[in-house]
């Protein structure tokens, strides 16, 4: 096996990073890398991407329901409307990542997600598709795409979206199919 495949609980090789806890196998299995072409589930991939800068996306996935509750459900338009006393509430609530500007992007990212057809702006940045990757070297952290798509959302207004948290969201929404050549997850 790949050292970029890792044997699973049920015996099936998984992308390496995706065995260490049930809540990545599940993640893994289920979400990561499938096609998400929908305004609000797009957000809440963005904005959690962008608390994921700088800690390991276990964390945020551990938080996810923290997340989705402090943030409305990530529903645009409900959390267009949050103000500094929203932000203060976030900043104690302990079911989130308690990082200021990161609570200040996510507000600012849902009133520029009202202006803009997210699902249409995000997949224009679609690459062709290409074979899944055959080793860890193979899978990028940003790519040519990657960088233009954080350049047209910080253009439109959204913050924490560099092109390493857009690569990211790429991944995790199904633009690219950057599971190992030889993980149990079919082709979506």
């Amino acid at each position: 096996m790949s050292d970029a495949l890792a044997e699973g609980p049920d015996g099936r090789p998984r992308c390496f990073w995706a065995v260490s806890a049930p809540e990545y196998v599940q993640y893994h299995d289920l979400e990561w890398g499938q096609p998400v072409r929908e305004d609000r589930a797009l957000y809440e991939k963005l904005c959690l991407e962008a608390f994921q800068s700088g800690l390991s996306w276990i964390t945020i996935l551990r938080k996810r329901e923290g997340f989705r509750a402090a943030f409305a459900g990530f529903d645009p338009e409900a959390v267009s409307r949050f103000g500094e006393q929203d932000i203060e509430r976030l900043m104690n609530d302990a079911s989130i990542v308690r990082n200021r500007l990161k609570i200040e992007a996510t507000i600012a990212n849902a009133r520029a997600a009202l202006d803009v057809n997210l699902t249409e702006l995000i997949w224009s940045f679609a690459p062709e598709p290409r074979p899944r990757p055959a080793d860890r070297a193979s899978v990028p952290a940003l790519t040519p795409e990657s960088k233009a798509l954080s350049k047209a959302l910080k253009q439109h207004g959204f913050k924490f979206v560099g092109p390493t948290t857009a690569y990211a969201m790429m991944q995790a929404c199904g633009l690219v199919d950057d599971h190992i050549d030889g993980c149990c997850v079919p082709a979506a």
